[in-house]
């Protein structure tokens, strides 16, 4: 109990505006981030920063080493699966990625990846939705060949968000279909800048059939004349 109090003072102190003192609360979590190898320090700052927001925490985090960055990952993990407590982690995992931390590489060995794609081929929400499609855009460049065992996983992802830009099952206002389109653009981007020809295969494929004639004609072809022009230029390379 009173190294939790201890710890509890110590993150109150994170942010303060003296130089001095967030250099020696830093250096002092680091420290007991090296003596102690267990999850309880890292999981308190993960619960910490979801609270907070706290810069100081996020970036502790980002400079996590073994064995702490797969606690990490543990407990992003374990809220990504609660409906709670989704969107801010989600928040939380893409400016870690966006940082580039050392253990990046890890990321697609993780029980993570797979529960990011299982809320991008299930959830309802549209704010997690585009959340979440932004944090794989950033994510894929991290995992670029063991990625290729989640090819359809990913293909299915884009297949489904851009059938939901068009029916808007979620009935959500307009604004949140324009972010929600304009991050299925940019995934349309990186897969076909990562995987060409297996997503022109699926393209080909997905887009020949009835019903999704009118994704293609209302969401692709209308409001994106580009992704169109790349689409064609994709077919006319496989006809």
């Amino acid at each position: 109990m009173a190294q939790q109090a201890n710890i509890s003072e110590l993150l109150s102190m994170l942010d303060s505006s003296a130089l001095g003192v967030l250099d020696d609360i830093t250096t002092v979590f680091k420290e007991n981030l090296n003596s102690d190898r267990g999850p309880m320090l890292v999981n308190t700052l993960v619960d910490y920063y979801l609270e907070t927001n706290s810069q100081q925490v996020l970036r502790i985090l980002t400079t996590l080493q073994e064995p702490h960055d797969k606690h990490l990952m543990d407990k992003i993990n374990e809220y990504v699966g609660k409906a709670a407590t989704r969107l801010p982690v989600l928040s939380l995992l893409g400016h870690v990625i966006r940082l580039q931390p050392p253990w990046k590489h890890k990321l697609s060995q993780a029980p993570l990846l797979p529960s990011l794609l299982k809320c991008l081929k299930t959830d309802t929400d549209v704010v997690i939705l585009t959340t979440g499609v932004l944090v794989l855009i950033t994510m894929l460049p991290m995992i670029p060949q063991s990625g290729k065992q989640y090819l359809h996983d990913f293909f299915d992802i884009f297949g489904r968000l851009s059938s939901w830009c068009l029916k808007n099952p979620g009935h959500v206002t307009e604004i949140y279909l324009v972010h929600l389109h304009a991050s299925v653009y940019a995934l349309f981007h990186r897969l076909y800048g990562m995987y060409p020809c297996n997503f022109v295969s699926f393209l080909r494929s997905h887009y020949s059939m009835k019903e999704n004639l009118e994704t293609f004609e209302e969401v692709v072809k209308v409001k994106h004349v580009l992704l169109v022009f790349l689409l064609f230029s994709c077919f006319s390379h496989v006809l």
